[in-house]
């Protein structure tokens, strides 16, 4: 029984001494992270470090944490933020941060960001360069606001980014409930004063391959850069209105895109009305994109479905035959 208890007694001195070493080292790796942004040029700075979470896990939380990356103009702060990993493998780690507001600026804009049980879930691979195998990000009631004016929430956030047998491959997948935009968003497209407050489904399904996998260069040298996106469903319905589409894009190193999206439209005069009152369809342009788009849905069967397709060709895009303009140049910075 003696021995028993020694070998205990040992077993418990050896892993705490472990859980303390490896505690420190989680900590100081996060703290120089911070150190090494700063001689990059970058605001990286917190108030306060503790450490928790003895014997399963490392909890590491810091109070006031701020980033801002003069570069690309973006800037994020909150209350804190939380770090939690088993204790046995720092590269499974779960951030937690505060239910306060959280701000994000770019450049001289700044939302605010107020989630309940928001958590990013962090997945990497053993190794220096900290390959990313999973990244998940989630949360309760969420809403974004500007000047106190509500941009947009939802009952729930998820969204999830996992590699694939290929590293340079995810799968990426977005899902909120009862997505509800703001006041601004509604006024801005005048004939939704109609259509509920919250959308039914609002849906994000897609393969994309990047240049190289996404691993810790992305935060601190540049972004892997979309060479295919394979988009498997996008799926938005709001009230009368349905929104579908599926297709697959190739990306040149200049961020051009080249392939088709096929999209289906329901009540789709609805949404021309609404793209209008936004300032993305010219006034000039509403009766003759009405006119064509009215035939081509003729010749479908439905007056109120429109089966057309997003080809995208030399830089530019077009809706089934109807040019639109110059392509979304797809880099990431």
């Amino acid at each position: 029984m003696r021995g028993l208890i020694r070998v205990i007694i040992v077993i418990t001195v050896i892993w705490s001494a472990y859980w303390f070493v490896a505690g420190i080292g989680l900590r100081n790796a996060i703290t120089t992270w911070f150190d090494t942004q700063q001689e990059q040029g970058w605001q990286a700075e917190f108030a306060e470090v503790t450490t928790a979470g003895y014997p399963l896990n490392h909890v590491t939380r810091l109070s006031s944490p701020a980033l801002a990356d003069p570069v690309n103009g973006t800037a994020w702060s909150a209350d804190w933020i939380q770090f939690q990993s088993p204790a046995i493998w720092p590269g499974r780690q779960v951030l937690r941060f505060a239910d306060t507001p959280q701000r994000l600026s770019y450049f001289d804009q700044t939302s605010t960001i107020q989630a309940a049980d928001m958590q990013a879930e962090l997945q990497l691979q053993p190794g220096v360069a900290l390959v990313l195998e999973k990244m998940a990000l989630t949360a309760g009631a969420w809403s974004v606001a500007d000047n106190s004016e509500a941009l947009a929430g939802g009952e729930t956030l998820a969204l999830v980014m996992e590699q694939t047998e290929t590293p340079e491959t995810y799968m990426i997948s977005a899902r909120i409930d009862a997505f509800m935009p703001g006041d601004e968003l509604r006024a801005l497209m005048r004939s939704a004063t109609t259509l509920p407050q919250t959308f039914e489904t609002l849906e994000l399904d897609m393969r994309a391959t990047f240049d190289k996998p996404w691993d810790r260069s992305a935060l601190e040298l540049s972004r892997p850069q979309p060479v295919n996106i394979e988009l498997r469903l996008a799926e938005m319905k709001w009230g009368a209105l349905r929104l579908f589409a599926v297709g697959e894009l190739d990306v040149d190193p200049q961020g051009i895109p080249t392939g088709e999206i096929a999209v289906k439209a329901e009540n789709w005069r609805d949404m021309i009305a609404m793209a209008n009152a936004a300032g993305a369809l010219p006034d000039q342009a509403v009766d003759p994109v009405t006119r064509a788009l009215n035939f081509m849905a003729g010749l479908g069967g439905n007056p109120d479905a429109l089966d057309l397709q997003l080809n995208f060709r030399d830089g530019f895009v077009a809706l089934g035959p109807l040019p639109i303009g110059p392509a979304p140049r797809l880099i990431l910075r």
